[in-house]
């Protein structure tokens, strides 16, 4: 199993806020961007729903702000 700060597709930080003991209580960036349905049922299903996909893997850089995005990618 992925540990849940790790994106499940490629096993690379998926820099999930809500992951860390520290930053639990703040929302995680995948809060702010629209993933394609298909990709996160592209998933296995003992994959899905327990950890976040990195952004790459989500198909989401262009969502986010640009600094943003090159920190996450």
């Amino acid at each position: 199993m992925t540990p849940p700060d790790l994106c499940p597709a490629c096993g690379a930080r998926n820099d999930c806020s809500m992951a860390r003991a520290d930053t639990a209580n703040q929302p995680c960036w995948c809060y702010g961007v629209s993933i394609a349905p298909q990709v996160l049922q592209a998933l296995p299903l003992e994959q899905q729903n327990l950890a976040c996909l990195c952004p790459r893997c989500a198909n989401v850089l262009s969502q986010l702000p640009p600094a943003q995005a090159e920190r996450l990618a």
